[in-house]
């Protein structure tokens, strides 16, 4: 084995699944996400996804039946770069199968730990269809590359004993500029910070597949582009460059169709959106007037540098850009690059995440005033990856994950564990005194001869609760401060289990639990996905 490439079949005691508990949790998502996951809407929105193995296979049928004649894999080899599993699988399928997709824009060092969920769940879902219809299945992530989001591309957030770090890349930001266009530079803070979260990394071959992508010279598209070939490879996902001149060159005619369709696509969506608003839910994506569905990519000025920059094409100018634009120059939005996708791939099926399985809702009247293949998309899989010795601080200190989500509940419940004893019962005995006084003064009072008004008293009595509970404050913020190293340990437990309030998924990064309890994590969390895969296959209920 060599460093390009990690070997998921090793193991160590360090493995062993009582370290890390892998959970299937909901995938949640915007209202409109959660309503049409539990399939209170949007039936009359999506392609109508199979819900048998016959019709998966059915299915599959037509997908290859709508790119025979195109040998699609020669096409994009270059841009897959395939090798081992990954390549086989791709090769079985370009023969006589289908691929499963799913996707993510460049994240630092991985990015969050969804990317790897969504991952997974292709693995899984491929896995599953193959052995329900036998037809050969590839497993393929998109890695988007050729996207210009700067702060998703440069910051990551890694659980420490401390807390929650972040690591970001030095800049300087850029705006409309592709990731595979932008260099990383210098990595060294973002480096410290990420070994900060490894702590002592027994698989050390993990980290040495980080560095090996990530080196200044190299930009942040091919550096997250190589990490995931180094680490889902082995796995038999093949992951696809979607900055790759092939790509482009494959996706150049149906891209130049876009925007001699524009108007025709503008309209489609705007009635699309009224659908949705009309149903009393806000559309996941903004429809621009008078921009179309199409990146175009030029060179232009940006501070003292050249940079090629990605713009929307304006409908006024798209047929003529359709004429005139070089080869390789047009990209697609969200909305479009599902379209896209399925015009160049013989895809199933395209796994989403919450807000991808929401725009999906927009995706299919793009199709249809295309003329193109409506994508079928499903539900990603969603987890979290939670290590004894968290579950273990947690029940030390006592705190619920709810308590987690807020700023400053776990705080105010550690410090007040923390507090004397005899200091917290006097302090519990002076408030039921002054409620019981101040309710004896309240009766004493009543009458319509009292010499004041009752709310007088109610008055009196929220004063006197406000001055014992600015009190109590104070004296918990000097248990606080005396207590450093348990509100340390709760910092750490918010960063592991709920880091900005939210679930691990979403926020951290998965390198240190890859360093820590080895590449077969993830092995381990495409078998956890495996109820949610036959669950999509056969139209029932997941179960674990």
């Amino acid at each position: 084995m060599t460093v390009s490439q990690v070997d998921h079949a090793t193991s160590s005691p360090t493995d062993a699944p009582g370290a890390l508990h892998i959970r299937t949790v909901s995938l949640g998502g915007s209202a409109l996400s959660r309503a049409v996951q539990s399939g209170q809407v949007g039936h009359a929105w999506y392609a109508p996804r199979p819900t048998s193995a016959s019709e998966w296979a059915a299915h599959a049928r037509t997908v290859r039946a709508s790119l025979e004649g195109t040998d699609w894999l020669t096409g994009l080899a270059p841009a897959f770069a395939a090798t081992g599993l990954a390549a086989e699988r791709l090769a079985r399928a370009a023969a006589e199968g289908v691929v499963v997709t799913t996707g993510q824009q460049p994240g630092l060092f991985g990015g969050p730990m969804y990317t790897w969920s969504k991952a997974m769940s292709a693995l899984a879902l491929a896995n599953e269809l193959e052995r329900q219809t036998g037809m050969p299945v590839a497993p393929v992530f998109w890695a988007a590359s050729d996207d210009a989001d700067w702060m998703e591309a440069a910051v990551t957030n890694v659980a420490t004993s401390k807390g929650l770090v972040s690591a970001s890349l030095a800049g300087p930001a850029t705006e409309g500029v592709a990731m595979s266009d932008v260099p990383l530079g210098d990595l060294r803070p973002a480096r410290a910070v990420l070994a900060a979260g490894c702590g002592s990394a027994a698989h050390a071959s993990v980290l040495e597949l980080v560095d090996a992508a990530y080196v200044p010279h190299a930009t942040i598209g091919a550096a997250y582009v190589q990490l995931m070939r180094a680490l889902l490879e082995p796995l038999g996902i093949a992951v696809l460059d979607a900055a790759h001149p092939a790509l482009r060159h494959a996706a150049d005619g149906f891209l130049r169709h876009a925007l001699r369709q524009s108007s025709a696509v503008h309209e489609a969506l705007r009635v699309r959106v009224q659908e949705i608003e009309g149903a009393g839910f806000a559309p996941q994506v903004d429809v621009v007037d008078g921009l179309s569905l199409v990146f175009r990519s030029q060179i232009a000025s940006q501070g003292d540098e050249l940079q090629r920059v990605r713009e929307r094409v304006p409908v006024a100018d798209a047929a003529s850009v359709a004429r005139t634009a070089e080869a390789g120059t047009l990209g697609a939005n969200v909305l479009l690059r599902p379209v896209m996708e399925r015009a160049v791939l013989p895809t199933v099926c395209y796994l989403a995440g919450p807000g991808e399985f929401a725009y999906f809702a927009q995706v299919a009247p793009v199709a249809s005033a295309l003329g193109a293949a409506v994508p079928v998309a499903a539900p990603r899989w969603a987890c979290e990856l939670i290590e004894e010795e968290t579950l273990a601080l947690q029940e030390r200190l006592g705190l619920s994950e709810a308590s987690l989500r807020d700023p400053h509940a776990a705080e105010q419940i550690v410090a007040r564990a923390q507090m004397n004893e005899h200091l917290a019962d006097t302090m519990e005995r002076l408030r039921v005194t002054l409620e019981t006084q101040v309710r004896a003064l309240h009766e004493s009072l009543a009458g319509d001869d009292a010499p004041v008004a009752s709310d007088v008293v109610q008055g009196l009595a929220r004063d006197l609760a406000h001055r014992l509970d600015r009190f109590e404050r104070r004296v918990l913020a000097g248990v606080k401060r005396q207590e450093t190293e348990v509100l340390r340990d709760v910092a750490a437990l918010r960063a592991a289990l709920r880091p900005h309030g939210q679930s691990p998924e979403r926020v951290l990064n998965l390198v240190p639990l890859l360093a820590r309890f080895g590449p077969g994590v993830l092995r381990r969390m495409s078998e956890a996905a495996e109820p949610h895969a036959r669950a999509l296959v056969t139209g029932t209920a997941a179960t674990a």
